[in-house]
């Protein structure tokens, strides 16, 4: 299978586990699935030596076809935002970027075509702008991101003809993508990406898409008011040009008791054997051994 381009959906769910299902279950022609206000909740209990109820093991939707990033934590700090990529692109290994930016409402997903890293970002910033307040503390300068989105919560004349005013929060925004070297993409459509029932209070568009500058896909990507499902809010999508990526998809076997399955062991024995544990201290430094040890499997 040559991919050629990398196919976009992103929506808020509202914390509504049943939107993420019939995504998952029905957008698989898209490639990368963002989503912003994901609900995170209890399985079930696990084993714990510090209590005899047992630990809580937060988790959500999860299906086979689909990779996605996460991190496990309580309920009351899970993340907001939540990436899943459709496993037919697992060789160009996609991987979770939080010794960049470690943050519960930012995703940073790298990834790899033609030899070269690119960046995806998802992004969920509520109404008090915590996520950009974040990025613009942080300063972290990042090369090759393909595409940020998500939904920054922020009404502005710049986007949104319907609306008169221009925030100062825009301005901190717009400052936050020019680093990234990324500019703002106008919709092919006119539409709100968020609808309100209450009354007095307008439609509003507050989910954006930001693209490297000189992309040939700025101004291209599209809102669909019509696959609001039960959410209030429109999911934007858009398809990305890549350099032709050939991916092999059929199955890949080792025979038993052969030479290649010898290797195999014997590789990720010296995995686990060189991993550096002494400074496990806390989850997310679990967390970022536990990626280290998938990533390093993957390519054994």
């Amino acid at each position: 299978m040559i991919v050629q381009n990398l196919r976009v959906f992103s929506q808020n769910a509202r914390k509504n586990l049943l939107i993420v299902n019939i995504l998952l279950e029905t957008q698989t022609q898209f490639n990368i699935i963002f989503i912003q206000e994901s609900l995170w909740s209890e399985i079930r209990k696990i084993p714990s030596a510090l209590s005899s109820e047992g630990e809580d093991l937060i988790g959500t939707a999860h299906y086979p076809n689909w990779l996605f990033t996460r991190n496990p934590t309580n309920r009351l700090d899970s993340l907001r935002v939540i990436t899943y990529i459709n496993i037919c692109l697992s060789s160009l290994w996609f991987s979770l970027r939080s010794e960049v930016i470690n943050y519960r409402d930012i995703l940073l997903i790298s990834f790899f075509n033609n030899s070269m890293c690119y960046y995806i970002m998802n992004v969920y910033s509520d109404s008090s702008y915590t996520a950009l307040k974040y990025l613009k503390d942080i300063e972290v300068n990042i090369d090759n991101i393909l595409v940020m989105t998500g939904d920054f919560n922020i009404r502005d004349s710049l986007w949104d003809s319907s609306f008169p005013h221009h925030s100062s929060i825009s301005d901190d925004l717009m400052i936050i993508a020019d680093l990234f070297n990324l500019t703002l993409s106008m919709p092919t459509n006119s539409s709100p990406t968020r609808f309100l029932d209450t009354a007095g209070e307008a439609d509003s568009v507050i989910d954006l898409l930001f693209l490297q500058y000189g992309s040939s896909e700025l101004n291209q990507h599209s809102i669909h008011p019509d696959c609001c499902l039960s959410s209030d809010y429109a999911p934007l999508t858009i398809t990305i040009p890549i350099v032709d990526e050939f991916i092999n998809i059929s199955k890949l076997l080792i025979s038993p008791n052969s030479k290649q399955e010898f290797a195999f062991i014997k590789d990720i024995i010296l995995i686990f054997k060189n991993l550096e544990t002494t400074n496990i201290t806390n989850k997310d430094n679990l967390e970022s051994i536990v990626n280290h040890v998938e990533t390093s499997i993957n390519r054994a």
